[in-house]
């Protein structure tokens, strides 16, 4: 794994951490790539049951490389073009993982940074983090991020943000559900430890069906989802880990899984 990427090796629980920390983090060619192609390993390692992402040094991500975006002056249309599938390309592997996804936040999470954030499925903050998506300050737009993004704080927020480019403090975060909770930084840690507890607790199987079903409930008619959800509820009662869970909870032990 090259240095920009750091994983811990070994165990249920993945910690992944971007290791650039002398730019913030900042979201290069390199670090994008390995990034993609870490969470499509970790999504089909069997022994992984949730990954866990931050940023080493003071800031979570502080968005886009700044010899990245000199060197896209100089690129074509079709050349910028390519860039930003390979960073959607990134994002969508995050999203699509099937395990759960806890981010750990703090000091700066701005640009595609704050994109990273909105592709987790557990957002936890330092009180102290800043937000923001600033891309219109440097007169470009959050265009790869924003299905993301939209997905998490609806359309209302993000006119507010994406048209100011302006920096929000994490109670905002929370306050339009980019992050789910804030804590003081001493205590970073402990939250997300309780956390990866609460989700080592769950059927991972579930887990997996239940990240399926979200967006499919979502992207449905509502009278399509009466259907939709009673299937989604039978195929998994009937599946081993359902008939597991059941079972444990019944004879009051703890299932398999745990």
């Amino acid at each position: 794994m090259s240095e920009v990427l750091r994983r811990d090796a070994g165990g249920p629980v993945a910690h992944v951490r971007l290791n650039r920390p002398e730019v913030r983090n900042a979201l290069d060619s390199d670090l994008i790539e390995q990034l993609r192609s870490t969470f499509e390993r970790l999504s089909a390692d069997p022994g992984v049951r949730m990954i866990v992402l931050s940023g080493d040094g003071k800031a979570f991500c502080g968005g886009a490389d700044v010899a990245m975006m000199r060197e896209s002056l100089d690129l074509t249309h079709e050349e910028n073009v390519a860039s930003a599938r390979a960073l959607s390309a990134m994002f969508r592997a995050i999203d699509a993982c099937p395990k759960p996804v806890i981010a750990k936040i703090h000091g700066a999470a701005l640009g595609g940074g704050a994109g990273l954030v909105a592709v987790c499925d557990i957002a936890i903050a330092a009180s102290d983090a800043v937000f923001g998506f600033t891309e219109v300050k440097l007169g470009i737009i959050p265009a790869v991020i924003s299905p993301f993004v939209l997905a998490k704080i609806g359309a209302s927020h993000a006119r507010a943000l994406f048209l100011t480019g302006e920096r929000f403090d994490a109670k905002r975060a929370q306050a339009i559900g980019l992050v789910h909770e804030v804590v003081v930084s001493d205590t970073l840690d402990v939250a997300i430890e309780r956390v990866v507890n609460e989700v080592l607790s769950a059927g991972p199987k579930a887990i997996a069906a239940v990240k399926q079903l979200i967006p499919r409930v979502r992207e449905t008619p509502y009278d399509q989802t009466l259907e939709l959800t009673a299937a989604a509820t039978a195929a998994q009662r009937v599946s081993d880990e359902g008939q597991e869970g059941l079972r444990a909870f019944l004879e009051r032990r703890p299932p398999s899984w745990k």
